[in-house]
C-alpha cells in the first residue's frame, strides 16, 4: 500500500512548491531564500540522520556523488525556478518549460543508464505534456502585461537541465547511505554553492510572518517530506517512470491555486489534468512493477 500510495503523495507535496515560492519570494531575494532553506534543512535532516543513526556516506568518493546531485537537483533546479519566478515569470509558464523535464529523462535514461523504455510508456510521456500545455495555456498571462526578461528564460532553461541530469545522476550514482544522511550532504552542498549568490543579493530577508510560514512549508514538506519521497522512488524505480510523475505537478498546482487564490479552471486546464493522469499511468505503470532496464 505504501508503494502504491508514495508516488501520489509525492505529486501533491511537490506542487505546492510554486505555491510557497508565491508566498515567500516578496520578502527575500531568490538565492537568499534558497540559502536559508538549504542551510536549515541539512541541519535538520543531518540531526535526524545522527539521532535515527543512520549509514552516512562510506568515503569521499560517495559524499562527491551525493554533492553533484545536491548541486544539480537544489542549486541548479530551485535556483532556476525561483530566479526566472522573481523576474516575472508566470508560475504556470515555468511549470510548463520544466514539464518537459520528464522527455529529456527518458531520453537520458534509455542513453545513459540503458532503461527501456516502452512504447506506452513514451505515448504517456507525450500525452502527459499534452496535458500540461492544455493546463497552463488556460491559465496563460493576459495580454498586456510586461513581457518576461531574457534572464528568467534563461534560468528556467538551466533548471530544466539541471533537474533532468541530477536525476540521471542520482539514479546512477546515489550509493547505499540512509536517505537523510544522503539528502542532509546534497542540501549542504547546494548551501555553499549559493552562499555567493545570496552574498551579491545583500542576503535581504524580511522575516514577515508570511515569509516564515513559506520557509517553514518549503522546508518541513518540501526539502524534508518530498524530497525523501523522491530520493526513495529514484532508488526503487527507473528514473523514466519516476519523472513521468512531475507531468502531475502543473495540474496539480493549478488545482491548488484555484482553491487557495479562486484562479479559474476552465475546461481546457480539466481536460488537460486528466490527460497528463492518463499519461502518468501510462508512464508509471503498475506501482509493484520491477523497474525496466
Amino acid at each position: 500500500m505504501l508503494r502504491s500510495v508514495a508516488p501520489w503523495v509525492f505529486v501533491a507535496l511537490w506542487s505546492t512548491g510554486f505555491v510557497g515560492a508565491k508566498y515567500g519570494l516578496p520578502y527575500a531575494g531568490p538565492f537568499t531564500f534558497l540559502f536559508v532553506r538549504m542551510h536549515l534543512a541539512w541541519v535538520l535532516l543531518g540531526g535526524l540522520a545522527v539521532a535515527g543513526r543512520a549509514a552516512w556516506p562510506r568515503g569521499p568518493r560517495e559524499v562527491a556523488h551525493l554533492a553533484v546531485a545536491g548541486l544539480l537537483l537544489h542549486a541548479g533546479y530551485l535556483g532556476g525556478v525561483f530566479f526566472a519566478i522573481a523576474r516575472g515569470m508566470p508560475a504556470g509558464l515555468a511549470a510548463l518549460v520544466v514539464g518537459l523535464q520528464p522527455v529529456l529523462t527518458a531520453v537520458g535514461a534509455r542513453a545513459l543508464l540503458r532503461e527501456r523504455v516502452a512504447g506506452r510508456q513514451w505515448l504517456g510521456l507525450a500525452l502527459g505534456f499534452a496535458g500540461v500545455a492544455l493546463v497552463v495555456g488556460d491559465r496563460a498571462r493576459p495580454a498586456g502585461e510586461r513581457p518576461v526578461a531574457a534572464a528568467a528564460f534563461a534560468a528556467i532553461a538551466v533548471a530544466l537541465l539541471a533537474t533532468t541530469a541530477g536525476t540521471l545522476y542520482q539514479k546512477r550514482h546515489g550509493g547505499g547511505a540512509d536517505l537523510t544522511a544522503a539528502a542532509a550532504v546534497q542540501y549542504l552542498a547546494a548551501g555553499v554553492a549559493l552562499a555567493p549568490l545570496a552574498a551579491a543579493e545583500g542576503f535581504r530577508v524580511d522575516w514577515d510572518p508570511s515569509f516564515v510560514f513559506a520557509l517553514a512549508w518549503l522546508l518541513l514538506v518540501l526539502s524534508a517530506g518530498a524530497m525523501l519521497l523522491l530520493l526513495a522512488l529514484i532508488r526503487r524505480h527507473a528514473v523514466s517512470r519516476v519523472a513521468g510523475l512531475l507531468y502531475l505537478v502543473p495540474p496539480a498546482t493549478a488545482l491548488e491555486a484555484y482553491l487557495l487564490f479562486g484562479e479559474r479552471l476552465g475546461p481546457p486546464a480539466l481536460a488537460g489534468m486528466l490527460a497528463a493522469a492518463i499519461g502518468v499511468a501510462l508512464v508509471v505503470g503498475r506501482p509493484d512493477d520491477a523497474p525496466v532496464r
